[in-house]
């Protein structure tokens, strides 16, 4: 494999447990050139993906398919500070989370506190009504934040990391995921990236979002095969084909937002994922 001696991707979920069944909706994950896992909830997940470090000599890179960091100015707006790695130390003292409950639609309003007018965070899937956490984002006015990072306005059907429900809640995973990142980076020694250096780093963490190559795992979809296990086993076999030389030029960011909001592997460069098969 080119830089890296194992990549693994994970597909990632915000919700509680999805039971013992696999279905679609839950969380997958994939070794390159392995079968896709189905984990049912996410310290399932976390305890497998450290086994799977733990496993490995040499160099791991891991894709996560959430964003790893909020538009200019949430970080230091929540934390003092503009440092996106303070705001996953911030998730991960506060975030609490069991196979059956968390607090993300409570935190989603503590949250929309700390800022003027309504939001930025919306959407709640939970019958009782939350303070401060609208249920439609039309309701958000005058917070002052963007509502999409750089890299959302540059991949075409990307959600906005404010929607904590409903489809394309990427709000709540990111915010399920990055206490997640933030333990694994602590416990490897990981580099998250793009905010820190990845070249000398034994382990690697990524923001990856498997629409990127969405035509590629609709042809390579098995029948019956369920898709989020798709999206993951292609990706990792795609990212795990790639050349030394364009795997580093995916990774080596130097815009300076993308440094600051995190970016999407690949993005940018799709047409590097169909020079194989």
């Amino acid at each position: 494999m080119s830089l890296f001696d194992k990549v693994i991707m994970v597909d990632w979920s915000g919700g509680n447990d999805r039971g013992p069944r696999p279905k679609k909706d839950a969380i997958w994950a994939c070794v390159a050139g392995e079968a896709p896992v189905y984990l049912r909830n996410r310290a399932l997940a976390e305890d497998w993906i450290g086994t799977e470090i733990a496993a490995c000599e040499g160099r791991v890179l891991i894709g996560f398919d959430f964003p790893f960091g909020y538009p200019d100015g949430f970080a230091e707006a929540v934390t003092g500070q503009a440092d996106p790695l303070a705001l996953w130390a911030w998730f991960e003292a506060r975030v609490e989370d069991s196979p059956k409950a968390n607090n993300r639609f409570d935190l989603a309003g503590e949250l929309n506190r700390q800022f003027d007018g309504v939001g930025p965070f919306w959407g709640n899937a939970l019958a009782r009504e939350i303070a401060d956490l609208p249920r439609k984002g039309r309701a958000r006015q005058g917070h002052g934040l963007r509502e999409t990072r750089a890299a959302e306005a540059a991949a075409k059907g990307a959600f906005a990391c404010w929607q904590m429900s409903g489809a394309g809640s990427v709000g709540g995973q990111a915010m399920m995921g990055l206490p997640v990142l933030a333990r694994l980076r602590v416990r490897f020694g990981a580099a998250a990236w793009p905010f820190e250096p990845w070249r000398e780093a034994r382990v690697v963490l990524a923001e990856v979002w498997p629409s990127l190559i969405a035509p590629q795992v609709a042809q390579a979809q098995a029948v019956g095969e369920i898709k989020d296990a798709a999206q993951v086993r292609v990706l990792a076999g795609k990212i795990a084909g790639l050349s030394e030389a364009v795997l580093a030029a995916m990774l080596d960011v130097t815009e300076p937002r993308a440094l600051r909001e995190g970016w999407i592997l690949g993005l940018g460069r799709e047409a590097d994922f169909e020079c194989w098969d």
